[in-house]
């Protein structure tokens, strides 16, 4: 999930906030100031309340950070690299760069965030009973009574049993360590966590047609992310079950045109561009070592004077490291990731010289041709014929290896 807000770094990591995170912010304050603080305690001043309910908002958020934080930090023990920290409209988002390798690591991240939660609930309720023994500071302990409950059901929400809720992580947890299989235990929990998005769907629309209650909209829109969130899961599955042994090379579009980073953009897209069937170029520097990816949308943004005065590598994206991939590292893990400029998944480089690039269209390409290559490979075995498809080491077709690549590549310069 995109950062539209950066908030920093908590213990090396990145945290941010999605500009849906203020929709939240804005949600909570206007419950306490409107309804719930003054529902509690009636007849103090507007601005008190509305004073509490910011900084309840405010409380809040950062407890939904130490939930998130929680399962960053037991993540990155166990040794899985957390890339970030999103909260958003919905909650928050820990986003790892791998999986946890044992069903016991997985276990406990899972459980950290909901444990974090329970913790910061008791310390609000230790907190309200400290400031109820003082007069005049009733609307505190309201606040931090109200905070203490919304931390319990933060807690019981996220263990309800399905992906990509921490229940969900528990279930897989608990089904890996009693099958022996991930993938089984991923595909159980995506489809527990699509029935339990549809559920609360239906929830949310009975609540609002048989009680003409607003909040049902609510239930609605959380039911519709997490059965949609639990069917993107699922296809993740789907896709490194097929994609077992398959490497980068086997599905990487080879010999991509390449933009020099000291051209401008107005040259590039005169002499390249027009003939090329890329929408997002790799940029080298003169030494050509890969300096970012830039998109035809990107030059189409710049002003005119623009295109004819910056040069390539100014206006270049960065790439960040996980996009960065060789030709035998496996290619299930490029479906795991958001594309680059919409549709780059990685550029594939061998010796620092880049020698392929995968697209979304790419990823798209192979998962058909899975199915096709297991029946072929099927066919061939039961009649002895020869077999085109998967080798013998799991590998998808018979692309070129890497040592039929050039290790050094050129600009494309027409």
């Amino acid at each position: 999930m995109k950062q539209s807000v950066r908030l920093g770094r908590v213990a090396g990591i990145p945290v941010g906030m999605h500009w849906s995170g203020i929709v939240i912010l804005a949600l909570i304050a206007e419950i306490l100031g409107a309804s719930a603080l003054p529902g509690i305690i009636p007849h103090r001043s507007a601005s008190t309340y509305w004073i509490m309910a910011i900084a309840g908002a405010l409380l809040f958020l950062g407890s939904l950070l130490a939930h998130e934080l929680a399962h960053a930090l037991v993540a990155r023990h166990k040794g899985v690299q957390v890339r970030s920290i999103t909260l958003w409209v919905l909650g928050g988002v820990t986003e790892l760069d791998s999986q946890a390798t044992t069903p016991a690591a997985e276990l406990q991240i899972a459980l950290a965030g909901p444990a974090t939660s329970v913790a910061a609930a008791a310390v609000f309720c230790a907190a309200a009973l400290g400031t109820a023994k003082v007069h005049g500071l009733a609307v505190v302990t309201a606040a931090l009574l109200w905070l203490a409950a919304m931390n319990v059901l933060l807690a019981v929400f996220n263990m309800l049993p399905g992906a990509p809720l921490d229940g969900g992580r528990v279930l897989k947890a608990l089904a890996w360590h009693r099958h022996g299989d991930q993938a089984r235990a991923e595909s159980l929990a995506a489809q527990a966590g699509r029935y339990v998005g549809i559920a609360i769907a239906a929830a949310g629309v009975a609540e609002f047609v048989g009680w003409r209650n607003l909040a049902g909209l609510w239930l609605l829109l959380i039911g519709w992310f997490l059965a949609t969130a639990a069917g993107a899961e699922a296809h993740a599955v789907r896709a490194k079950d097929a994609m077992a042994g398959v490497r980068v090379s086997d599905i990487m579009t080879p010999d991509p045109d390449i933009a020099p980073g000291w051209s401008t953009p107005a040259s590039f897209v005169e002499r390249v561009a027009p003939y090329s069937r890329q929408s997002v170029f790799p940029v080298v520097g003169f030494d050509g070592d890969l300096v970012g990816v830039v998109s035809l949308d990107q030059m189409a943004r710049l002003h005119p004077a623009q295109r004819s005065e910056l040069r390539l590598d100014s206006v270049a994206m960065a790439l960040p490291p996980r996009y960065r991939v060789a030709p035998d590292d496996l290619a299930a893990s490029l479906f795991t990731r958001p594309p680059i400029a919409g549709e780059l998944a990685a550029v594939v480089l061998a010796d620092n010289r880049i020698v392929g690039t995968v697209t979304t269209a790419d990823l798209r390409r192979a998962l058909q041709l899975a199915p096709l290559h297991s029946a072929t490979s099927n066919g061939a075995t039961s009649n002895g014929a020869a077999n085109d498809g998967p080798t013998s080491n799991g590998t998808v077709g018979d692309g070129a290896g890497p040592s039929e690549w050039p290790t050094q590549q050129r600009p494309v310069n027409r």
